[in-house]
C-alpha cells in the first residue's frame, strides 16, 4: 500500500503540476497585465502633469521677462515726457516774459504817444 500510495501521489503530481502551472500562469498574466497597464496610465498622467508644469514655469518666466521689459520701456517713456515737459515749460516761461515785455513796451509807447498827441 505504501508503494501504491506513492505511485498515486506521483501520478497526482504529474497531473496536477501542469494544471497548477497553467492556472498560476494565467492568473499571473492577467494580474501583471492589469498592473502594468495601470502603471503605464499613472506614468502617462505624471508625464502629462510634468509637461504642463514645465509649460507653466516657462510661461511665468516669459511673463516676468515681459514685465521687466515693460517697466524699462515705461521708465524710458517717462524720462522722455519729463524732458519734453521741461522744454515746453521753458518755452512757455520765455513766451510769458516776451508777452510781458511786449505789453510793457506797448503801454509805454501808448503813454508816450498820449502825451505828445495831447500837446499838439
Amino acid at each position: 500500500m505504501n508503494n501504491n500510495t506513492q505511485t498515486t501521489i506521483t501520478q497526482l503530481k504529474e497531473e496536477l503540476i501542469p494544471i497548477i502551472k497553467s492556472v498560476v500562469h494565467e492568473e499571473l498574466k492577467a494580474n501583471i497585465t492589469v498592473n502594468i497597464e495601470e502603471f503605464i496610465r499613472q506614468n502617462e498622467l505624471r508625464a502629462k502633469e510634468l509637461s504642463i508644469l514645465e509649460r507653466i514655469v516657462r510661461v511665468e518666466e516669459e511673463l516676468k521677462a515681459l514685465r521687466q521689459t515693460m517697466e524699462i520701456r515705461f521708465e524710458s517713456m517717462e524720462k522722455r515726457f519729463e524732458a519734453r515737459f521741461e522744454s515746453m515749460e521753458k518755452r512757455f516761461t520765455a513766451l510769458q516774459w516776451f508777452m510781458g515785455i511786449g505789453f510793457t513796451i506797448i503801454s509805454i509807447l501808448i503813454a508816450v504817444f498820449g502825451l505828445f498827441v495831447g500837446k499838439v
